[in-house]
């Protein structure tokens, strides 16, 4: 079986805080993988290290097959990122935006022109170029944030928190979106705090002040703790594991 993510007891210190310690974890190809947790639960220090941002403590671990330290700059160029916050240029138009990020992931001509109109068609964007982006609704800014991350054509995708703030309607259609891409091979990871959304992934892992609590698919792990779904699940966790005082 191929791997997106492979970590061996990935540790990252700040001082005397750990802020993830001894993670290990295997996460398949073409699946989406949902990391969950509460905020200071070590998902953000995992993400910047599996992108090679920051180098880890100790433990290693690989992305797309790349090591995480020593090949860092591959990972870079391989994989697409989109923040909760959407990192669009307001200012600009919806076809300025791609074109900046085009630009940014090195796309000659022919290929911005390409990936452009794939991404158009894609996202559902058409007639939509001309439009000023700070005009658009949270639901049309999610679609062209996730187009600019696919761009170039990436075969690993991180998303951190994408629907916050989005409504219903343009959650479910985002979802929508990633199980097609993964059916045709892409890999993602995904962050989030709505727990109905996290149960859309393959697979899931609960960290809880750097620790790894669980690891596997929603039902798998709903099964285990004996609840009706993750949100429960959630909870437990948090309870088990210092209470809610500590979020």
């Amino acid at each position: 079986m191929d791997y997106v993510i492979e970590l061996k007891d990935l540790t990252k210190r700040f001082g005397s805080i750990t802020a993830v310690d001894k993670l290990s974890i295997k996460v398949p190809s073409g699946k989406i993988f949902g990391l969950l947790g509460p905020n200071g639960s070590g998902k953000s220090t995992t993400i910047r290290m599996i992108c090679g941002i920051i180098k880890p403590t100790s433990g290693h671990g690989t992305v797309l097959g790349f090591d995480i330290v020593k090949e860092s700059e591959k990972i870079k160029k391989s994989i697409g990122y989109m923040s909760q916050k959407f990192s669009l240029y307001e200012d600009l138009t919806v076809k300025e935006n791609m074109d900046f990020y085009s630009s940014i992931y090195g796309l000659d001509k022919k290929e911005r022109i390409e990936r452009e109109k794939i991404i158009i068609d894609m996202m559902e964007l058409h007639d939509r170029e001309n439009q000023i982006v700070g005009t658009l609704s949270g639901g049309w800014k999610q679609r062209l944030a996730l187009g600019c991350a696919l761009l170039h054509n990436p075969k690993f995708v991180i998303l951190d928190e994408p629907t916050s703030g989005v409504d219903p309607v343009s959650r479910r259609l985002f979802w929508n979106t990633i199980k097609k891409l993964t059916s045709e091979g892409l890999s993602v990871l995904v962050t989030t705090h709505y727990m109905e959304e996290a149960q859309e992934s393959d697979f899931v892992a609960f960290m809880f002040n750097g620790h790894l609590l669980t690891f596997g698919t929603p039902s798998e792990i709903i099964r285990e703790n004996n609840s009706n779904n993750l949100e429960d699940v959630f909870i437990k966790y948090v309870n088990e594991h210092g209470g809610m005082d500590k979020l």
